[in-house]
């Protein structure tokens, strides 16, 4: 199936998340939502040669375009990772399931890519950049991937416009006794190829064979 979005079907994914996290559980779409979006996406079916497995959103996101602060305290702009295919995912360093988890299953769908990995970079961007500083990042995406993972952080206000540039939802939670407090936000990673075009998106229900499958396409479009 050829999974290219309406507008309408790409908010409620990017808005609502496939998976967002909510004080250590996880909330998924209503079942009405996911009827509407299921009902729209089959509208938009076709059948190339060659299916795209995650989420077609050509046309319907901004290029990759930011003014941010990376894990080592540099300056970075989304022109600096031209040239790579880049997946970007939004969450915070002290989320307990959420974005580990996909940090993980997007290890995995590097490895199944071998030396086509080289090309890729990672971009874990912080919705939490009151506690995610340069050094926290570092240390959070190197227990991952040193050479392809880059962690981003920038001001609140840097932060707020960028999600809004590409639908990200993100709420910061009432506080704990302790102080410490949970971030709400929406899990899709976006894969934007070598020319800085949004591309695709991949849910948490896309297994690491098909981010694979379709990251390496995208990386022959645009060799």
């Amino acid at each position: 199936m050829f999974r290219k979005l309406s507008l309408a079907v790409l908010s409620a994914l990017t808005f609502a998340g496939s998976a967002v996290r909510r004080r250590g559980t996880r909330a998924r779409l209503a079942g009405g939502i996911a009827i509407v979006a299921g009902t729209l996406l089959a509208s938009a079916c076709s059948r190339p040669a060659d299916p795209w497995q995650l989420t077609n959103v050509t046309g319907h996101l901004p290029d990759l375009g930011f003014s941010l602060t990376d894990d080592n305290g540099r300056p970075v702009t989304g022109a600096s990772f031209r040239g790579q295919t880049t997946l970007v995912y939004f969450g915070y360093t002290h989320c307990p399931d959420i974005c580990p988890e996909t940090m993980a299953r997007l290890m995995q769908a590097l490895a199944k890519l071998g030396p086509e990995a080289r090309s890729v970079r990672i971009l874990f961007i912080s919705v939490d950049p009151a506690r995610d500083t340069p050094a926290v990042l570092h240390s959070y995406v190197a227990a991952f991937d040193a050479q392809h993972a880059l962690g981003l952080t920038g001001s609140d206000g840097q932060i707020e416009s960028l999600a809004k540039r590409y639908r990200v939802a993100y709420q910061m939670e009432k506080a704990n006794p302790d102080g410490s407090y949970d971030v709400t936000h929406s899990s899709a990673v976006y894969v934007f190829d070598a020319r800085g075009r949004a591309r695709l998106l991949a849910t948490d229900n896309d297994a690491p064979d098909a981010i694979a499958h379709d990251v390496r396409r995208v990386i022959d479009d645009t060799g």
